[in-house]
């Protein structure tokens, strides 16, 4: 009963929105921040505010996220926050000794006018900032943009604060690998190893935010990109962002600041996708592709084809972050299956443009959304309209999913019920893979369920 109350008529909004489909900016800066390491991830604003970016990531993650906060309180909303983000940085230092703090805004220090740049200035004039160690800040209002925005925000200040156009030149590649988990940034570090390419990936949070259990607390993660790796990517020979929304900002900071030549591609989810990722660093670094992962992607294609009979015409309502959509819909495009409600709250220039391209014209009747009113009332609202065979989306689509009897899959960001997602990757044709079986196995979980006595069968 949870949802039901929910009309198949849609109406025209222009203000409101009802359970959006994107959470806030801190969240993605906090997110990238910890893919630096030796970084702590400090929120310009109220304690209230990191308590619930802290615990966003948390719950995901099945990880604790450490980050300190500016601790706003009346006088700070009134006055500004300057004297306590001077007194933070003395106390970081001081009792937790990271080697970056990265700052990022919140609403209210955003809404005051704290002029961040002035502030860093001043603590590094007054001694407040230790030799050899660094404050940066990226602005995250969460009034502006989600959590995919905030993300791109945080790494550009990556490359804005550290990447060096001095570096001396190198055959490495720079990789931004976007918002994805860290079993992904890590299957995209192996991908290149195993093709014999130099790469530097950040943000990194592979071995932060998937982390062996040891039996002892380390506060700051072997993981992690370094200054010196992020100073030394402004000598790279070239640089791949991957997904526009999330990377291209700093892909194009990096290419202005420090002449690195920058390609732009979809996030490497799916065959094609990973296709054109191991084609550009193939390119790029003047190798050859290994017999490895030719047979790697042989075995998806395999699957693809021996499974195609279950997959044909399904009809698929997604939900998430635009890169994520953008090659999970031409990946569905290539099994043959029809994503037809294709909803992200996070505003996307040329959203629909990209998700159009990624079908081919193949589904004309596909119905596409992106930005505030692009939420989960409108996707629930379609579904009611006509139903679909099944729902991906993040564990929000549950309540969907059980009121209206779909098939569901986990993807995104947050997913809060299930355990896998950041130690099993989606990218590369290993993670296609995974994704396929994930699909293929709801399909026929509900053909078990639903099947009469008589149609129960053991092979399928």
């Amino acid at each position: 009963m949870l949802l039901r109350h929910t009309t198949d008529e849609v109406l025209e909004r222009t203000s409101l929105t009802i359970n959006p489909a994107k959470t806030c900016q801190p969240v993605g800066a906090m997110y990238a921040a910890l893919g630096l390491h030796n970084c702590l991830p400090h929120s310009h604003g109220s304690q209230g505010c990191c308590s619930y970016h802290r615990s966003a990531l948390t719950k995901h993650y099945k990880e604790p996220v450490m980050a300190a906060t500016s601790s706003f309180t009346e006088g700070a909303s009134v006055f500004g926050g300057q004297a306590n983000l001077l007194q933070a940085i003395t106390t970081i230092f001081t009792l937790y000794n990271p080697d970056v703090i990265a700052v990022h805004t919140t609403c209210l220090s955003e809404t005051i006018g704290d002029d961040l740049v002035q502030i860093i200035a001043k603590a590094v004039a007054e001694g407040k900032v230790p030799e050899g160690k660094h404050v940066i800040h990226a602005s995250t209002p969460s009034y502006q943009g989600s959590h995919v925005t905030g993300f791109s925000n945080m790494a550009k200040a990556l490359v804005t604060y550290f990447a060096d156009p001095e570096a001396a030149k190198s055959k490495q590649i720079t990789l931004m690998p976007g918002w994805v988990e860290p079993s992904d940034m890590r299957e995209l570090k192996n991908l290149a190893a195993r093709l014999g390419v130099e790469v530097t990936l950040y943000p990194d949070t592979s071995d932060v935010l998937d982390t062996p259990h040891t039996g002892k607390h380390e506060f700051y993660p072997k993981g992690g990109a370094t200054v010196e790796q992020i100073k030394a990517s402004g000598g790279s020979l070239a640089a791949i962002g991957m997904g526009p929304s999330a990377s291209q900002a700093a892909l194009e900071a990096l290419q202005s600041k420090c002449g690195v030549p920058g390609t732009l591609l979809e996030l490497p989810i799916g065959l094609q996708a990973t296709d054109r990722f191991i084609d550009t660093l193939r390119t790029l670094a003047g190798v050859e592709v290994p017999q490895s992962i030719t047979d790697e992607r042989g075995r998806l294609l395999d699957v693809i084809s021996d499974m195609h009979q279950y997959l044909h015409g399904k009809r698929v309502a997604i939900f998430g972050d635009p890169d994520q959509l953008v090659s999970l819909v031409e990946f569905l495009n290539l099994l043959d299956m029809k994503p037809v409600y294709i909803v992200t709250g996070t505003p996307t220039p040329q959203f629909e443009t990209r998700i159009q391209t990624a079908l081919g014209g193949n589904v004309p009747e596909a119905k596409i959304k992106a930005g505030l009113q692009a939420d989960m009332y409108l996707l629930h609202q379609w579904i009611k309209q006509e139903s679909v065979d099944l729902l991906i989306g993040n564990t929000y689509g549950k309540y969907i999913a059980r009121d209206e009897d779909i098939p569901f899959i986990r993807h995104g960001f947050p997913i809060l019920d299930r355990v896998g997602h950041s130690y099993f990757p989606s990218v590369g044709y290993a993670g296609a893979m995974r994704l396929l079986e994930k699909i293929l196995g709801a399909f026929m979980d509900r053909q078990d369920r639903d099947a009469p006595e008589e149609r129960f069968e053991l092979t399928m």
